[in-house]
């Protein structure tokens, strides 16, 4: 069993936004690229065309139907998922060789590879998924808040951060300090009721998640404009004219 550290004043985290997320996957192809000659690489693909690929993801985002329904029309529902950095995280404790760990200076769990023996314990107590298994090397590994990056000196400041989150294109990811609650990060989640995931099973993940906001009704039941207060495009100048005409094809 591996101990976990006091808690950490300093918390480094995400904040995904599910609102923003267009599922591009920008995030996991820009996470496997700078991990695959960082710290944790290499991130090894197996058969990557052939009938049973494998490989190591530190970020995979999955997509979900939402139906209609208390008002809201039908939509898509991108879901970015990785490690959360939990408080008090079961990967750490269960690990019977102190390759998982909890980091005290900013509550990063990371995994020392020298140590890993690849018997999966970790794996199985994450109640996330957020663990990897990497065929080749036999070892566990899992997203590290690219740590080789964020601390590196020898990159702009405004680099310092995870490769996900400078990749995303949508800006749906945030990183900071989420145990400073004057930090950007912090004060997004409190404006935007950011919430853990699955918190009824006490991990308390550093990581949040921003619901998605209401979405408009659909077009179909937007009430029609009632005919005395209808456009009169004669009262329009030519170009308005022409740009009604055609969008009214």
């Amino acid at each position: 069993m591996t101990m976990l550290p006091p808690p950490s004043a300093k918390k480094l985290g995400l904040v995904i936004d599910l609102d923003t997320c267009v599922g591009c996957h920008a995030c996991a192809v820009a996470c496997k690229e700078w991990n695959s000659g960082g710290v944790a690489g290499p991130l090894t693909d197996e058969d990557p065309y052939g009938a049973e690929p494998f490989g190591v993801w530190f970020n995979r985002v999955h997509s979900y139907e939402v139906a209609a329904g208390d008002g809201q029309p039908a939509s898509t529902l991108h879901f970015p998922r990785s490690c959360l950095h939990c408080e008090t995280p079961a990967c750490v404790s269960v690990c019977p060789t102190g390759a998982s760990y909890k980091r005290a200076s900013d509550g990063i769990v990371l995994v020392d590879e020298d140590k890993c023996i690849g018997c999966k314990l970790c794996s199985w107590a994450c109640p996330y998924g957020a663990r990897e298994y990497s065929q080749v090397e036999g070892v566990m590994k899992k997203c590290t808040l690219c740590v080789d990056r964020i601390y590196n000196e020898h990159i702009p400041e405004e680099s310092r951060q995870p490769a996900c989150v400078q990749a995303c294109p949508a800006r749906a990811r945030h990183f900071g300090d989420l145990g400073d609650p004057s930090s950007a990060v912090s004060l997004l989640v409190a404006a935007r009721n950011g919430a853990d995931l699955m918190p009824e099973l006490g991990y308390r993940p550093v990581n949040k998640y921003l619901p998605p906001r209401p979405r408009r009704a659909a077009e179909g039941d937007v009430p029609a404009m009632p005919k005395d207060e209808a456009l009169d495009a004669s009262q329009l100048n030519p170009l308005l004219r022409w740009l009604d005409r055609a969008l009214s094809r």
